[in-house]
């Protein structure tokens, strides 16, 4: 990135957006920066003033587009799963979704934007861990409660949700997240919730992360 005259905020978010929306649709084989700069509706020379390469404008348009995922305590489980919920089907069906999806396959070859989306990926696993420890705590879960389980059921569950979605459906979805987060997490809570000692589920995957 290119120190010089003063960054306008706006032109930088409409720039970023073009550019995950380029990554989504054509993956990085089909990204450039001319594509990018016709998509913003900004001249190639203001992309180059700004990002000496295409690396560089991904890295940043991951940065300023697709937040990492924050640890909000409710104070219960289920409301704690829930806001991590509404943050991955944001991720995954707002405004970055296709590059978030396309993130999660192509990510690590391409040079300075792993670590942009590995740190995306961290904040996911540190929120699951925080709100399993402080299940347990409460009483709410068991204390093997397996954290990989936790994290790629609602991963999971908010990445096929929104690839099944059809693309005229999409807005009602986004008008929805909440609601689907609940389900979701109803879903999830029946599975993994603290059990009787002896069952099935109490003694699997104890040794998860």
């Amino acid at each position: 990135m290119s120190p010089g005259r003063p960054r306008d905020p706006g032109v930088d978010r409409r720039i970023a957006q073009a550019a995950l929306d380029l990554f989504g649709e054509a993956g990085w084989a089909g990204f450039a920066m001319e594509a990018v700069a016709r998509r913003a509706g900004v001249g190639k020379a203001s992309l180059y003033l700004r990002w000496n390469s295409k690396e560089a404008l991904l890295a940043d348009a991951v940065t300023l587009r697709m937040s990492q995922v924050a640890d909000v305590d409710t104070g219960t489980l289920r409301g704690d799963l829930t806001e991590l919920a509404v943050q991955m089907l944001d991720l995954y069906a707002g405004p970055g979704s296709r590059a978030a999806l396309r993130l999660s396959l192509e990510a690590d070859a391409i040079p300075g934007v792993a670590e942009h989306y590995a740190a995306i990926r961290l904040s996911q696993v540190l929120a699951a861990r925080a709100i399993v420890r402080r299940g347990i705590d409460r009483g709410e879960l068991a204390a093997d409660a397996p954290v990989t389980l936790l994290l790629d059921t609602l991963t999971g569950g908010a990445m096929m949700h929104a690839l099944t979605t059809p693309a005229d459906l999409m807005a009602s979805l986004n008008r929805d997240i909440r609601a689907h987060a609940e389900r979701l997490v109803g879903f999830l809570l029946r599975a993994v919730a603290t059990q009787p000692a002896g069952s099935d589920l109490a003694t699997t995957e104890g040794n998860g992360p």
